[in-house]
């Protein structure tokens, strides 16, 4: 049958891409995780904030600062005697700063919890693009699998096409029942053309997600998996709040707001500072030769007013922080209501793939016991074999679609209570 020569160029088309690693759901998790470009690149921006921290603790480490110089001076005095001298310094200065007003302190803190904050981040990418990769895996063998099922109805139809072209012409059918199957067939084709395209759109799509260009083979059936699911709905709402990223973030930069605040109302403090300086100078008048000076200075400064600058910026600074408080109230309420939604779906395809299996089994008895009929002479007419053969192709795929759709439901649990990530998934790191 040609439509057999179609089937083998769908099988390599999902096999075109020899020697690669993932074929099972396992693999393409663990490219996604090493290979993604934006969950490397935030990677990189978690390793810029632990710079960041080490930047403001150097704020409370003294400056240490070695200078010199070395000149030429002319001079005449008054009997126009010629005086040539080459002043030379070197010093060594070190300088502490005792109090900055709480804001060295406070800038410290704010790095240390921009260090957990870009954590968190990076945990949110890592869970999104393992869902992507989650969904485009089983896209992938989804979009397969109804195009193995249009092929059997293809070539199902062909079949019956010519026994009944067959019977047309030994007067047991007429033309309008042939006419019903070249009908179906002819829709059958259109459906298979739909999924082929479909097959290459999510072949592509597996590519970019995954982050790889070739599998050594066709992507795999998933078996059962234990994800360690939370038990039940309150449990999801206490690993919630607790592991999700999005209200983490929420939290620390609702916390990273009142530090500002604090580093703010640090422009209106005195700040004190202590300093030691060894100076030695050579040459420096035609009567001093030689010089050593040390120097001790503490200072201390208060900024009275600044054109009002400082305290502008102290206002708006806990204006900001009101915000963000507000929007930490609305991500808990939006984290619940995700969770709660991703608990009610997991259970709902959970119910609709169990009845989805038992609409198949009956619909497979049914179209073969009509089938049987039908080819047995009986009064089965062509229309009943054709209705029960779409029946049935429509519960395959059905069946398909909720066992893609359970498994699914089972990452988006896991990602709204913070726990699609590589070490729940035992990936390797």
């Amino acid at each position: 049958m040609k439509f057999f020569v179609r089937a083998i160029f769908i099988l390599i088309l999902t096999t075109e891409f020899n020697r690669a690693e993932a074929n099972t759901l396992l693999n393409s998790l663990q490219s996604a995780y090493l290979n993604n470009s934006k969950l490397n690149a935030e990677r990189a921006s978690m390793r810029a904030s632990k710079e960041e921290k080490k930047e403001a603790v150097s704020e409370f480490l003294p400056s240490i600062t070695i200078s010199g110089y070395n000149s030429s001076q002319d001079s005449f005095n008054s009997n126009l005697d010629d005086v040539n001298i080459d002043p030379k310094e070197r010093s060594f200065l070190v300088e502490q700063k005792i109090f900055q007003g709480f804001g060295g302190v406070a800038n410290l803190q704010k790095k240390r919890k921009g260090q957990k904050l870009s954590e968190f981040k990076l945990k949110k990418i890592e869970q999104e693009v393992l869902l992507d990769a989650a969904k485009a895996h089983t896209e992938l063998l989804l979009n397969r699998q109804k195009v193995n099922i249009n092929l059997t109805n293809v070539d199902l139809l062909e079949r019956q096409v010519e026994t009944d072209q067959n019977r047309l012409e030994k007067g047991e059918i007429n033309l309008s029942d042939l006419a019903q199957s070249e009908s179906s067939l002819a829709g059958a084709k259109a459906a298979l053309i739909a999924a082929e395209n479909d097959l290459i759109t999510s072949v592509v799509n597996f590519k970019r997600i995954i982050g790889i260009k070739i599998i050594d083979q066709n992507i795999q059936e998933i078996p059962e998996s234990n994800l360690n699911l939370p038990e039940s709905l309150a449990t999801a709402y206490k690993i919630s709040k607790l592991e999700n990223p999005d209200l983490q973030i929420a939290i620390l930069e609702y916390e990273q707001s009142k530090l500002d605040v604090t580093i703010a109302g640090s422009e209106l403090s005195p700040t004190a500072t202590l300093s030691y300086k060894r100076a030695e100078q050579d040459n420096i008048s035609s009567t001093v030769q030689e010089r050593t000076q040390e120097t001790v200075t503490a200072t201390a400064s208060w900024p009275l007013f600044a054109g009002g600058k400082n305290a502008f910026n102290f206002r708006k600074f806990q204006e900001i922080k009101n915000q963000k408080e507000l929007l930490l109230e609305n991500k808990k309420k939006i984290v619940e209501a995700e969770v709660a939604n991703a608990w009610s779906n997991y259970q709902s395809s959970k119910s609709v793939l169990d009845s989805i299996k038992l609409q198949v089994k009956a619909a497979e008895l049914a179209s073969e016991g009509i089938t049987l009929e039908y080819e047995s002479g009986n009064n089965r007419t062509t229309l009943e074999v054709i209705q029960s053969r779409s029946i049935l192709l429509n519960s395959r795929i059905n069946l398909a679609s909720t066992e893609r759709n359970y498994l699914i439901s089972q990452f988006n649990l896991l990602s709204s209570v913070g726990r699609l990530t590589a070490k729940q998934l035992n990936l390797k790191q």
